[in-house]
């Protein structure tokens, strides 16, 4: 290809976006060359039209790789962003140029948006009505999605944007300047605002009484609060709008944290609360209308009922037409990086976690008043909360040692829901910054002796990724940090303070519900958490923690308490399990309607609202094609672990007949399922375990004996590991395993995290080679279709690793007894299930946590 035929190709490109036709395109640039003086002569013309086939064949059909979504079949309209485009590229080139996003994360972006727009209806069709749900991750960049979905659609036809962000100004104002900045401010003479920035600029009903007429070229948005009022002022508009003008709109509706106010959760069947309703009424109003739902926890919203009673009249809100899992981005720091992943080999104390999570000594009713003491409450500094301000006071020394004093420094204190104790906390760490401060800056008295030896802590305990000062510089900084630091609330009473879009700030942030979804703490580092939910969806959104931590992935900490941690380590497993159900009705080309999402119960937790969850299954589970495993041992407790090891023991005397001669460690075969059962049925499981409970394993092994007739039995045993106190049966004493157990978990059973390795369940494998990395569901497919029990002798002792940083010593009254069980299967959910009543929070308790939610003292 020549110089000067690649010159006309972008020549034609760069006029694309004013022409209709890349003919057209290239007859403007003939013209304006003739009019340079430019000959065009035979040869040029050669040129000219092979330009045109080159800029053609670019712009011909690209494949949509539908990667992350369930679809319902439907037209194939779209096939992704074009050079004669004008947002997009404007959007991709702003955010490459002025944001500084690397390739890959610009790439990531623009191919998730392409799949989300290719799954909205056809705008070119007179009339059409699309429904779909987008699922990211808390903190993960759902907005930057969002941009390039508007950016995108708008170019493909779509005239009309309707934002419904959160149900706070804050978060309103904070997702208009965002679309203003990334979108609207790249061509502004192409967009009509309804709504701005202001505190009170969200939308009321135009001075025209309607919309106008779209014109080529332009669009119209409006970002609004989900509130009755504004939802209404939109109905009403929609309604005093001349029917001609209604049928030229292509409206894409984006509904921000959907499973907040939008979902019905009136407490009738028959009822549908008022939001809900309006946003149906708009849906229902347009001839024309692409509703996308984002959040990051669906839960509430795969527990809408695809059929409600009045479906003729008000379609609801189930996403129907498509459910879209946007990738994990690169870089992002959520609940895998906070709380690590299952390592391949349970044996091995690796742990991929950041191991940032402190839990708070202190007596919380320092930090949260009682509900009778609300009024008279006075908070009290203790040593957790002082070595959290401390900590955050280090990280900003050593960001701006890093060459990041221009950027954003936040810490989080969120201890209570209720209005009072916000200004009062902030008034405590305030005062204490002023006492203390002077002597911290010039490294003198005990304050700046326990930040010495909390420094040296916590760079033992995580390993300093990047350039970290030594004490005299340290020192130095810490005097700018501290006279940078505003301590500053933010709560629905209080007023417009956090500020992000000017100079750095250096922020200590207290506050409330207003902190707990949707809101952006930029470059937070420590959080000081105390604030618990009784519900799955409202503590996961909680984690303001979570997000991108670039150049200082080692500073963030997390102080909480035992059971906090306890209950975000759990969630962090349900959330990863929803996508896997989302990726498993891909490979079998279900469309949303198919999807029955199972979502596992937590003792004491609820998953969402009990009104929102009036449509879902509550006895419904199958273990088919699963692996479970105890992770949780009740080890202090000697009648438990002696009763399991004998348990296991009786197993082990009534199979050896099932033997296989020859087999390296114990292996049975053939074994009947009442001998199995038998043992299970013995087995006592830690009642922790949140997804593997003694009633719920027995009525599904019940119902499924049938088809579990034989199992095989395998004894897990390390090699040159210590024997076992006691017999196990007829086997003698038998070699044990080694699992010790997490640290710092403040609970009072054991926590080993893992206790199956990967390589474990191809015992009864023809191929038994392993691969690090390879997924569980591949190595199920090489075992045969039959159940397989395996038993783990463990180690009363297991002691950590040398220089583990995670783990510490099990320290059990005895040998502990574990077991994991495969079963056969695929684990498809559009199958039958079997139907086992699990452990679930009552109606009364659902009530309580609702009415503490609404009263008056809340946000």
């Amino acid at each position: 290809m020549t110089a000067q035929l690649n010159r006309l190709i972008r020549g034609i490109e760069d006029r694309l976006p004013r022409h209709e036709s890349v003919e057209a395109a290239a007859r403007d640039l003939v013209a304006e060359l003739r009019a340079f003086g430019v000959a065009i002569d035979e040869r040029f013309e050669s040129e000219i039209n092979a330009a045109v086939e080159a800029v053609n064949a670019r712009l011909g059909p690209i494949e949509v790789l539908r990667r992350n979504s369930l679809v319902k079949p439907r037209e194939q309209w779209y096939q992704g962003p074009s050079p004669r485009d004008l947002h997009w590229p404007a959007v991709r080139d702003y955010i490459a140029n002025s944001k500084g996003w690397e390739k890959d994360a610009i790439r990531s972006l623009d191919e998730s948006s392409t799949e989300v727009v290719s799954l909205l209806a056809n705008p070119r069709n007179p009339e059409f009505r699309c429904r779909g749900l987008v699922v990211g991750y808390v903190q993960s960049g759902k907005t930057a999605n969002m941009t390039g979905v508007i950016a995108k659609a708008v170019d493909a036809g779509y005239n009309l944007v309707v934002l419904l962000a959160g149900t706070t100004n804050k978060l309103r104002t904070q997702t208009q300047a965002r679309i203003e900045a990334d979108v609207v401010k790249r061509h502004r003479h192409h967009w009509q605002l309804y709504t701005t920035v202001d505190h009170e600029g969200d939308f009321t009903i135009p001075a025209n009484r309607g919309f106008t007429m779209p014109r080529p070229g332009m669009a119209q948005l409006a970002v609004m609060k989900k509130e009755t009022t504004r939802l209404e002022a939109f109905r009403d508009t929609i309604k005093k709008t001349p029917r001609a003008i209604l049928e030229r709109l292509r409206v894409l509706l984006i509904d921000d944290e959907c499973d907040q106010a939008s979902v019905n959760a009136a407490r009738r069947e028959n009822d549908i609360t008022q939001i809900n309703k309006h946003i149906r009424e708009i849906i229902s109003a347009f001839p024309g209308v692409s509703y996308v739902g984002y959040t990051a926890t669906p839960f509430a919203n795969v527990f809408i009922d695809p059929f409600p009673y009045n479906k003729d009249q008000l379609d609801d809100l189930y996403p129907e037409d498509f459910i879209t899992a946007l990738p994990r981005p690169k870089d992002y720091f959520g609940a895998r990086e906070v709380f690590g992943g299952i390592p391949d080999d349970a044996d091995s104390d690796e742990d991929t976690g950041k191991h940032m999570i402190r839990i708070i000594s202190d007596n919380l009713d320092n930090y949260r008043p009682k509900s009778a003491d609300r009024d008279s409450f006075a908070p009290v500094m203790g040593d957790s909360l002082r070595d959290a301000i401390l900590w955050f006071l280090v990280t900003c020394a050593v960001r701006r040692a890093r060459g990041q004093g221009d950027k954003h420094m936040t810490m989080l204190v969120h201890t209570s829901p209720n209005i009072v104790p916000h200004e009062r906390t902030a008034k405590l760490i305030s005062d204490w910054l002023s006492v203390h401060g002077p002597k911290l800056s010039s490294g003198q008295g005990p304050e700046y002796e326990a930040l010495r030896k909390l420094t040296e802590r916590e760079t033992l305990r995580v390993p300093p990724t990047g350039p970290f000062p030594d004490e005299l510089q340290l020192r130095a900084l810490l005097k700018e940090s501290i006279d940078a630091v505003q301590v500053v609330v933010e709560n629905s009473k209080s007023l417009e303070r956090l500020e992000y879009s000017r100079e750095a700030r250096t922020y200590i942030v207290v506050g409330g519900s207003v902190l707990s979804r949707g809101l952006t703490l930029e470059g937070l580092t420590v959080s000081f958490f105390l604030r618990t939910s009784r519900q799955y969806d409202t503590l996961l959104q909680m984690g303001r923690w979570f997000g991108y931590r670039h150049g200082y992935e080692d500073l963030p900490r997390l102080w909480t308490t035992a059971k906090l941690a306890k209950d975000f380590r759990a969630l962090a497993a349900i959330e990863e399990e929803i996508r896997e159900d989302i990726a498993q009705y891909r490979e079998r080309n279900c469309t949303p309607l198919d999807f029955a999402v199972r979502v596992r119960s937590i003792p004491g937790m609820a998953i969402t609202s009990a009104s929102k969850m009036r449509n879902a299954y509550r006895t419904n589970i199958s273990f088919d094609g699963r692996h479970v495993q105890t992770i949780r041992f009740d080890h202090q407790d000697i009648d438990t672990v002696t009763g399991n090891w004998r348990a296991g023991a009786r197993l082990i005397t009534d199979i050896m007949e099932y033997r296989v001669p020859g087999a390296g460690a114990p292996f049975f075969t053939g074994v009947p399922f009442p001998l199995v059962r038998q043992f299970l049925q013995h087995y006592r499981i830690c009642e922790e375990h949140m997804d593997l409970k003694e009633k719920m394993l027995l009525a599904y092994l019940d119902v499924a004996s049938e088809k579990l007739s034989q199992w095989n039995v395998g004894l897990v045993i390390a090699e040159g590991s210590p024997s076992s106190e006691l017999p196990l049966g007829a086997l003698g004493v038998v070699g044990t395993v080694r699992r010790a157990q997490l640290k710092d978990t403040g609970t009072t059973f054991a926590d080993i995290k893992a206790l199956m390795s990967k390589r474990d369940i191809l015992i009864d494998a023809e191929d038994k080679t392993f691969s690090p990395g390879e997924k569980w569901d591949s190595l199920k497919l090489r075992r045969p279709p039959v159940p397989l029990l395996l038993l783990y002798p463990i180690n009363k002792t297991s002691k950590a690793q040398p220089g583990s940083r995670t783990r510490t010593a099990l320290n059990a009254v005895g040998d502990l007894l574990g077991i994991g069980i495969v079963f056969p299967g695929r684990q498809d959910r559009s199958g039958n299930f079997y139907s086992v009543q699990l452990d679930s929070f009552s109606p009364e308790d659902l009530e309580a946590e609702e009415a503490e939610l609404s009263e008056p003292s809340l946000e």
